[in-house]
């Protein structure tokens, strides 16, 4: 080894770890990336009993595994007091049942500590956060113990896929919550994210979007009867908006119209559809959005079959197709038993 490199060896300080758990992990990522100081974040699963847990595994709830972050951070430049607060602040610390709209016990909020400091320093916070807020706070604190990486798709999901965790971060509330827990203290300061509750810019659609994907949705065009992508798609699952994956349809209630696009006999879930009266083309007529990204989707009209005689006549080019096979992998793992009952 020459000098200079020994030198520098020798003097150079060590790194240290923090494994927070905070509800979806690609939130929490997005999170310590904005702290000046750390080095890495890497997203994954601790806290539980199951060996290399794969996300699906995880997803159950069965193995005591949460979703966790694991971040590597130069001391000299960050604290780990610092890092705890970051943590607190993007986090409802007295929500126990999960993290805003992300439910079950793989959600659930914790600090894995390492060594007495880490664990004095975050019992000492808590503390302060019960006087602050009156009452016991939820999140665990406890050893840490192995840390397992999640698959190479969750890792930097946020910018991986920019547009659809940006929509899945308002349509899951996480940011309006955050501002009634922590008022001016929500996490705008130095080193704290938070998402836009507003859609993305015109030209990032028109990055993420196909031509026909933006015209249809952006500027309400009508693809070509029996030449679009789900007209006659007979695969189960579900469909979900193009721009922001809010669930939209299911093939449950999808039947053949003869008109040609895809048609369904109600949504998936009604707080994710909005009507509009749409007087274009010398009559009137209901247009049929997405309530989140306010895409636009189709037309509603009232000459469909029973049980609810309505017909939502949709775009291909403002849905994407999520089959049963892949809701869990996909974070849509909540709509598994709609299709497990079905098949009884």
């Amino acid at each position: 080894m020459n000098l200079l490199l020994a030198l520098a060896f020798a003097t150079a300080a060590p790194l240290d770890t923090a494994t927070f758990a905070g509800g979806c992990f690609w939130s929490m990522e997005r999170a310590f990336d904005q702290v000046d100081g750390v080095v890495s974040v890497t997203v994954g699963y601790t806290g539980g009993h199951t060996t290399h847990p794969s996300y699906e595994q995880v997803s159950t709830g069965l193995t005591g595994h949460l979703e966790s972050v694991q971040v590597v951070f130069d001391p000299r430049k960050t604290t780990y007091e610092r890092l705890v607060d970051a943590f607190w602040h993007d986090i409802d610390p007295t929500q126990a049942d999960g993290q805003f709209c992300d439910h079950g016990d793989e959600y659930r909020t914790a600090i894995f500590y390492r060594d007495s400091a880490q664990h004095r320093a975050a019992a000492a916070s808590r503390r302060a956060l019960e006087g602050r807020f009156g009452q016991t706070i939820a999140t665990k604190i406890v050893r840490a113990t192995e840390f397992y990486p999640a698959e190479e798709y969750h890792q930097h999901y946020y910018r991986k896929n920019p547009i659809r965790y940006g929509m899945y971060r308002v349509a899951c509330g996480r940011d309006r919550r955050l501002a009634e827990v922590w008022g001016a203290a929500a996490p705008h300061a130095e080193g704290r994210s938070t998402m836009r509750d507003t859609k993305p810019s015109d030209a990032e659609l028109r990055q993420s979007l196909t031509p026909l994907q933006y015209q249809v949705t952006q500027h309400e065009a009508t693809e070509q009867a029996f030449h679009n992508e789900y007209w006659d798609n007979h695969r189960a699952g579900i469909y979900v908006d193009v721009v922001s994956g809010e669930p939209l349809f299911s093939s449950l209630d999808k039947f053949e119209s003869g008109t040609g696009w895809p048609s369904f006999t109600r949504p998936l879930e009604d707080a994710n559809i909005h009507q509009k009266t749409d007087r274009s083309l010398f009559m009137v007529r209901t247009e049929v959005r997405s309530a989140h990204a306010d895409s636009h989707l189709g037309h509603l009209f009232d000459d469909g079959p029973p049980p609810t005689g309505l017909r939502y006549c949709i775009n291909s080019a403002a849905l994407r197709f999520i089959p049963v096979e892949r809701l869990q992998a996909e974070g849509y793992e909540r709509y598994l038993p709609l299709f497990q009952t079905a098949q009884r």
